[in-house]
């Protein structure tokens, strides 16, 4: 039996959400979020999760389907990913995945790295020394330490920094240096759609995004939240930033300006881990026929070479 996966990826606000949703609805089938944020049911404003209309137009998993409570990680997502295409695959010869977040596609697509365990009083003492130190100790600490991280990790991310330091004082090795993992076999095929807009353009979806954020409520939901700042959940942009504000360590006018310099941060390095991927296919977000003739393409010479 023939199985396709059709993997839409990309920076984040260039659009994947609506592609995504126009791509299910052409090959009546149903998508999979590969967002780290979107999962968390407590999230919405500040990780763009699809509207309740689009919700209910095209069914989506990985979205709202977890806790901040939750541990939830590249393996969390492997295991689920894994689960729901079995599923899926039984009724549909086409599924759609899509989403931002390269670690969580790459752990489910190649397979997860033999990252050593990390003792939990370890994690735990890190967590609040981090609580009580906040950024500028974190960022001295692998700067210090994990020279590989500093240069090429995400360095505004604190949850996946505390995971480097953790892994180095446990293992006296890069987290990076543990991602060199064998492709597993997957049952079905792979195509992969990037997707990205000149950078002036991308830049400008972002500012007004997040304009668009606080508008919406984004302030509201995060002081809604304070509470569990320091779940790691929370540590990320969009909501770090404003728990500043809260804190009185910032000017909201400078919260809002930082999420947006944060988030094309975020976007550029995006780009360049799935620029470093091999078979992907670039379009603009809006080339939604020559997208189709492309998968369409894609499809009939695998089942050709079958």
């Amino acid at each position: 039996m023939n199985r396709f996966l059709i993997l839409i990826a990309g920076p984040t606000a260039v659009g994947k959400t609506a592609l995504a949703l126009e791509t299910a609805r052409y090959f009546n089938t149903e998508i999979i979020s590969a967002d780290s944020r979107q999962c968390y049911k407590e999230l919405n404003i500040g990780v763009a999760r699809p509207s309740p209309d689009e919700l209910s137009a095209i069914p989506h998993h990985f979205v709202a389907s977890h806790s901040i409570h939750d541990a939830v990680n590249a393996a969390t997502f492997d295991a689920y990913a894994a689960s729901v295409t079995e599923h899926l695959f039984q009724n549909h010869e086409i599924v759609v995945m899509a989403g931002g977040t390269g670690l969580y596609i790459r752990a489910f697509l190649n397979g997860l790295d033999a990252i050593p365990a990390v003792a939990s009083e370890l994690r735990e003492k890190l967590m609040q020394q981090y609580a009580e130190k906040g950024r500028e100790w974190l960022h001295h600490e692998i700067s210090t330490l994990d020279l590989q991280y500093a240069a090429s990790g995400d360095m505004q991310n604190p949850q996946r920094m505390l995971r480097a330091l953790e892994v180095w004082l446990t293992s006296g090795k890069s987290v990076l240096s543990y991602r060199e993992g064998v492709v597993k076999k997957m049952p079905f095929q792979v195509i992969r759609i990037g997707v990205n807009l000149p950078r002036e353009m991308l830049y400008q979806r972002i500012d007004q995004r997040v304009l668009s954020m606080m508008d919406q409520g984004l302030l509201q939901e995060v002081q809604q939240l304070e509470s569990f700042s320091q779940f790691p959940a929370l540590r990320t942009v969009g909501y770090q930033e404003i728990f500043d504000y809260l804190k009185g360590d910032l000017s909201l006018d400078r919260a809002v300006a930082l999420i947006q310099q944060h988030t094309r941060q975020y976007a550029k390095r995006q780009l360049t881990w799935f620029r470093n991927q091999e078979n992907c296919k670039w379009f603009l977000p809006d080339q939604f026929p020559e997208i189709i003739q492309y998968i369409r393409e894609s499809i009939s010479g695998y089942k050709a070479n079958a």
